[in-house]
């Protein structure tokens, strides 16, 4: 795969990735540098828990009917499905369901006053030409 690239090749290559840096440096200059994008990341991310909250519960029941549904059948045939395949999908799913609980807990106990992460600024990119 790496025989197949070329010098003029790896050139466009490097040509293309410096025509993106000037060009981002420019829209810079209209007010959208990297702390802006930096900090539009960080607002992204902040309904994570209410994400990670919901696939988790749905999980956990589907984890805990699943289970139940291994017990059954291993109730009816034993020799067919062994009984730690029940107890291990039950197991995951008290545990996802009991996640979001232990995430809020976490949450209290840490804490969510006091100085928080903010982004790094960078007003702009420049490259000096002699």
């Amino acid at each position: 795969m790496f025989k197949s690239l070329n010098l003029s090749t790896l050139k466009f290559q490097a040509a293309f990735v410096v025509g993106l840096t000037v060009a981002a440096s420019d829209a810079n200059a209209a007010g959208n540098d990297w702390s802006d994008i930096a900090r539009n990341i960080t607002t992204s991310i902040e309904e994570l828990p209410g994400l990670v909250t919901a696939v988790s519960y749905m999980l956990g029941l589907l984890m805990g009917v699943v289970g139940v549904m291994k017990i059954k059948d291993h109730v009816e045939n034993p020799t067919q499905t062994p009984m730690k395949d029940g107890a291990i999908r039950l197991a995951a799913g008290g545990a996802l369901f009991g996640l979001p609980i232990v995430f809020e807990s976490m949450l209290n106990t840490i804490g969510t006053t006091g100085a928080s992460i903010q982004p790094a600024t960078l007003s702009k990119v420049t490259f000096q030409t002699s």
